[in-house]
């Protein structure tokens, strides 16, 4: 691993967004993670994000790669992997997330047999797909005792129907079985709402698509070393297209305003250790209300966000082609390795506990992201 500026090892998170098909992003981040020496002591993820996190802790160090990749080819069909010209890229999408949404992917899900607006009220009433492959698929490629045994740490978030409360599931303090991670990612209506215990839950990115609040918020002392990697981006171009209207909204929709939560979760955790350092201003009047995070704790979090691709469209999310998996995966892997090369969390700082290490928002890094990518 590389060297830190800390006195003693930080728990390595990885923290993982929701966005459907395009949580391929998340394969090539953990390989380059896994390549630099980096192994995550504790996983965290909403939706796909969920998903891809229960294989890795589900799996020991040596495995969690091939299980990874093994999942994304069994959730995806066979079909041409080409280099394909922008013209033809677009087409080519647009085709193979129509085929999604009228057959569904295969141990993923399936469509119902009758419409929901046609059936008689129950579950069947509730989505168009049935997600019953996705269970069999998570027992067959995560170890569910071991996710249990805390071995390495899993949260994943999803939200509860009747009063729209995002809950947390943590396997260090629940016993978590694969209905928690398809919660996750049970996003209505195309999906159903899944039954754990005597509650139903659907996506977690129905209140938030970043589980990092809740990982924060159930840490204890250690000190942290976050690598979150999103899939939407809340900065963009102005649209000039339907296509690009319909796309920037999704943006816009899912990208949960990451940034801006976390600088200001940042601010107030420094705000605690200045005030630590300075107890007498805890009584003053100029200090009203004193934060309550803990103060011993240094968090470094490096944050990627994923860049569509040339030809991509508005059912990007849906759209599974082996050929997409690859593009995304090598996009995750070069995006990574940029961040671990550059690795913010080693150098000098100001003295404050806690930085957020936006590195996707460097000029210079986007302007050659965009010519580097394949069509």
């Amino acid at each position: 691993m590389a060297t830190t500026r800390r006195k003693k090892k930080p728990t390595v998170c990885l923290v993982l967004q929701g966005g459907g098909a395009l949580g391929a992003y998340h394969i090539g981040a953990y390989k380059a993670l896994q390549d630099h020496g980096f192994t995550p002591d504790w996983f965290a993820g909403i939706s796909i994000g969920a998903l891809n996190a229960a294989v890795l802790a589900g799996n020991k160090p040596e495995d969690r790669l091939d299980k990874l990749e093994a999942f994304w080819q069994r959730i995806s069909r066979p079909g041409t992997d080409a280099h394909l010209p922008p013209q033809m890229a677009t087409a080519f999408n647009t085709a193979s997330a129509s085929q999604a949404l009228m057959f569904g992917q295969p141990d993923f899900f399936v469509p119902r047999p009758v419409n929901p607006w046609l059936a008689a009220p129950g579950e069947a009433a509730t989505s168009f797909y049935d997600t019953r492959p996705l269970f069999s698929t998570l027992e067959d490629l995560a170890d569910w005792d071991l996710i249990n045994s805390k071995a390495a740490r899993l949260t994943v978030g999803a939200t509860r129907v009747t009063d729209g409360e995002l809950v947390f599931f943590d396997s260090k303090s629940d016993t978590l079985v694969p209905a928690h991670a398809v919660a996750s990612g049970s996003l209505p209506p195309g999906f159903p709402a899944t039954q754990i215990g005597e509650d139903h839950y659907w996506d977690g990115g129905v209140v938030s698509n970043t589980p990092i609040n809740g990982l924060l918020e159930l840490a204890e002392d250690e000190d942290l070393l976050i690598f979150m990697v999103d899939l939407w981006n809340a900065n963009g171009e102005l649209p000039k297209t339907m296509s690009e209207v319909l796309w920037r909204e999704k943006e816009i929709q899912y990208a949960s305003r990451t940034s801006e939560h976390i600088e200001a979760l940042m601010a107030k955790r420094n705000l605690d250790h200045v005030l630590a350092k300075a107890p007498g201003l805890v009584d003053s009047a100029q200090v009203p209300d004193v934060t309550s995070l803990k103060v011993g704790r240094k968090i470094d979090i490096v944050h990627i966000t994923f860049d569509p691709l040339q030809g991509h469209i508005p059912l990007s999310d849906a759209e599974f082609s082996r050929r997409s998996i690859r593009l995304r995966k090598e996009c995750g892997f070069a995006d990574m390795t940029r961040a671990i090369e550059e690795s913010p969390w080693t150098q000098p700082n100001e003295g404050l506990p806690c930085h957020f290490h936006k590195r996707q928002c460097d000029g210079s890094w986007l302007k050659e992201k965009k010519l580097d990518k394949a069509s």
